[in-house]
C-alpha cells in the first residue's frame, strides 16, 4: 500500500528541502519540493530519486524525458506540462491534479494515483505496468495506442476516456464508471463486472456493427 503521509516514506528522514528552481538534466536525490509555484520550468532529462513533492504547482514547462523513481506527490497540480517520454517507477500521487499534461510515450511502472483528477492528459503510446487509479476522475484522458498491464481503476470515473487501439493485459476495470471511447477489440484482456457489461452493451454492439431491435419486423 502506497504511503498516505510524508512521515511514512522510508526515505523521509533523509529528505532535504529544495527551494528550486529546476534545471535541464538536473540530478535531484532526497529532495523535498514544498509549496512551490513553478511557472514554465525547463527541466528536460531531469532525474529525481527518492523525492517528495507537497503542495507544488507546475504550470507549463518542459520535463520531457525526465526520470522519476521512488517519488511521492501530494496535493500537486500539473497544468499544460510536457512530460512526454518520461519514466516513472514506484511513484504515488495523492489528491493531485493533472490537466492538459503531455505524457505520450511515457513509461509508468508501479505508479498509484489515489484521489485527484486527470483532465485532458495525453498518454498515447504510453506503457503502464502495475498502475492503479483509485477513486480518481479521468476526463478526456487519451490512452490511444497505449499498453496497459495489470492496471486497476477501483472507484474511478472514466469520462470520454479514449481506449482506441489499446493493448490490455490483466486490466481490471471492475468498480469503475466506464465512459469509454472504443475501437473493436479495445477491451480484449480486460475484466469487467456483469453490471458494467450491461451498461456498455450498446457501445459494444455499435462497435460490432450489430443492430438491436425489439418486436416483430413491420
Amino acid at each position: 500500500m502506497p504511503p498516505d503521509t510524508l512521515a511514512e516514506l522510508p526515505y523521509a528522514a533523509t529528505l532535504t528541502r529544495h527551494p528550486g528552481p529546476l534545471v535541464p538534466d538536473g540530478d535531484y536525490e532526497g529532495a523535498h519540493f514544498d509549496g512551490l509555484q513553478l511557472a514554465d520550468p525547463r527541466a528536460a532529462g531531469g532525474r529525481f530519486l527518492e523525492c517528495a513533492f507537497t503542495q507544488v504547482s507546475i504550470t507549463g514547462g518542459q520535463l520531457r524525458g525526465a526520470r522519476l523513481q521512488d517519488v511521492w506527490l501530494s496535493g500537486v497540480r500539473l497544468a499544460a506540462t510536457e512530460l512526454a517520454e518520461s519514466s516513472w517507477a514506484s511513484a504515488t500521487f495523492i489528491d493531485s491534479v493533472l490537466a492538459g499534461v503531455a505524457m505520450h510515450g511515457a513509461r509508468l511502472r508501479q505508479v498509484a494515483f489515489r484521489g485527484g483528477k486527470l483532465t485532458g492528459v495525453n498518454l498515447r503510446g504510453a506503457t503502464l505496468t502495475a498502475v492503479s487509479f483509485e477513486n480518481c476522475l479521468l476526463a478526456d484522458v487519451d490512452f490511444g495506442g497505449a499498453t496497459l498491464r495489470r492496471c486497476t481503476f477501483p472507484g474511478s470515473q472514466l469520462r470520454e476516456t479514449d481506449f482506441s487501439h489499446v493493448t490490455l493485459d490483466q486490466v481490471d476495470l471492475r468498480g469503475a464508471e466506464l465512459g469509454l471511447i472504443l475501437t473493436p477489440d479495445s477491451l480484449r484482456g480486460a475484466t469487467i463486472s456483469t453490471g458494467q457489461l450491461v451498461a456498455i452493451a450498446p457501445l459494444l454492439a455499435e462497435q460490432a456493427g450489430l443492430v438491436v431491435a425489439d418486436g416483430d419486423k413491420p
